[in-house]
């Protein structure tokens, strides 16, 4: 329900998750766009969601919504997300291991349909599919501008 929301307000829906934190339940829905998010898209998204929410009533219970901005670490979900954050640099888990390896902290080098291919601090090249990929971050630099 959160997609369409945020493809009107010219948002990308990053990721959503429904948790209990410290004894409450949260509805966390992380949102981004070129550029960075601001306060007021935070705003904007959570006010529209709400309305959305409210007439579908998905969740029985008592929760709290938040949206943000995914950081400067945000997640690498989909083909489209390493495409934009090629030559990045990325941490990758990987469910299953590829040369004797699950951990990758590597350069984003290209996408070839569902292929990552990255190159690890030793310069060794790997290729990475999308379907193999557990979990994916952007590396946080703040040596760049």
């Amino acid at each position: 329900m959160a997609q369409p929301v945020a493809e009107s307000l010219g948002l990308e829906l990053v990721d959503a998750h429904f948790a209990t934190d410290s004894g409450r339940k949260v509805l966390r829905v992380y949102i981004d766009k070129p550029g960075g998010v601001s306060l007021d898209d935070c705003a904007g998204m959570s006010r529209e969601f709400s309305t959305v929410l409210d007439v579908n009533d998905p969740i029985p219970q008592r929760y709290s919504l938040e949206v943000s901005s995914p950081g400067l670490d945000r997640p690498l979900k989909k083909e489209a997300d390493f495409e934009r954050f090629m030559g990045r640099r990325a941490r990758i888990r990987s469910r299953e291991a590829i040369e004797g390896r699950r951990n990758f902290n590597a350069v984003i080098d290209s996408v070839d349909g569902a292929n990552i291919l990255v190159t690890d601090f030793d310069g060794k090249k790997f290729v990475l599919t999308i379907s193999n990929i557990e979990k994916a971050r952007l590396e946080v630099d703040l040596g760049k501008e």
